[in-house]
């Protein structure tokens, strides 16, 4: 028997709604309202859409849901961290986290069940990639964590699960839907997108007309152990990532961030800063130095605090502005490098 899943309303456009309701024999501005109580009422079936003609929210359950992803655990970690593992109507599970500073929220979401670029200290990519998310799988992740911070996320960083810009049409879709106004609202600079370095996509990125942040996971400032440690390099060199990045600069206007995770005696020492250095410079970036989250199955270990303070320093004597990421979530494995979530689930 072939079973025949309901697409995912959250999957729609604000102007693909109007247009489905339409087709459903309904005026275009029912639309309007089925999106004001997906986002800003954050409403998780239609039942409870009570502004919609009687009848209206029993066609649209028999095609629709309002969501995709089910809980399956959550973790609290020693310093407020959340990490929720999710299991998507396939069967497929991803992780996000939820990251707590004060009164700011962040959300990491993934883009990808899996990851197929396989960078060796990331855990991301160890069990392949299965497939990309749609735009409404990573909205949801979006909501729900507001809904586990008991108010809406002020930020959203895509650097969970997946390689974002290899999903570029399902991450722009999501991106516009979380901006909009009449959707999640927020604002384009409280969004960042984080990529291993996929010129095509930067270059699609920087004509997005949103002015949202940019992250690039360079992690090696030379071809040769970039080719190593982010196998996309051998595709996409430095050369290359470089120009585009200066296109995105170009057109946008926002500073671009380089993303360094410091491996002992791998990429921490003094003329690996130098060779930063370079780079950043060129691009007018910022350089955020992020400890190597250690792994039993990854073979990279941490460089400590006084190295690390060298080659920040180093890099501040060059003019760059570099700051370290602080760490949080280690104990329940929601750091960075550390989301491992694959097809047959995680156990964390």
């Amino acid at each position: 028997m072939i079973l025949t899943m309901k697409k995912n309303i959250r999957d729609l456009s604000l102007e693909e709604l109007e247009k489905e309701l339409v087709r459903m024999g309904e005026p275009p501005h029912r639309g309007r309202q089925i999106f004001t109580w997906l986002y800003s009422k954050n409403a998780r079936g239609f039942s409870g859409m009570t502004d919609l003609p009687k009848g209206l929210a029993a066609r649209l359950d028999e095609r629709f849901t309002a969501g995709a992803l089910s809980l399956v655990k959550r973790l609290r970690a020693n310093d407020g961290t959340e990490k929720s593992l999710y299991e998507l109507p396939d069967g497929g599970r991803i992780e996000s986290v939820l990251i707590r500073s004060g009164r700011r929220a962040t959300v990491c979401v993934s883009t990808q069940v899996g990851c197929r670029f396989a960078c060796p200290f990331c855990a991301s990519g160890m069990k392949g990639f299965t497939r990309n998310l749609t735009a409404g799988e990573i909205i949801e992740q979006v909501l729900l964590a507001g809904d586990a911070a008991g108010s809406r996320v002020n930020n959203v960083v895509f650097m969970g699960m997946g390689e974002p810009l290899d999903n570029y049409d399902n991450l722009e879709r999501a991106i516009r839907t979380i901006n909009d106004a009449r959707g999640v609202n927020i604002g384009a600079r409280k969004i960042t997108v984080s990529t291993c370095g996929i010129v095509p996509g930067i270059l699609r990125l920087k004509d997005l007309g949103l002015q949202v942040e940019l992250s690039v996971s360079l992690h090696a400032a030379d071809n040769a152990l970039r080719n190593e440690l982010v196998p996309v390099n051998r595709k996409y060199p430095l050369e290359d990532l470089v120009e585009a990045l200066e296109q995105y600069r170009q057109a946008t206007g926002r500073v671009v961030t380089l993303e360094y995770t410091l491996m002992k005696d791998k990429n921490d020492s003094l003329k690996d800063a130098d060779k930063l250095a370079k780079i950043a410079k060129s691009l007018k970036a910022k350089v955020n130095l992020i400890p190597c989250n250690e792994l039993a199955e990854l073979a990279f270990g941490r460089t400590g605090k006084k190295r690390t303070g060298l080659f920040r320093g180093r890099l501040l004597s060059k003019g760059v502005t570099a700051t370290v990421r602080i760490t949080k979530g280690r104990d329940i494995q929601a750091a960075c490098g550390q989301l491992a979530a694959g097809p047959e689930g995680h156990e964390v």
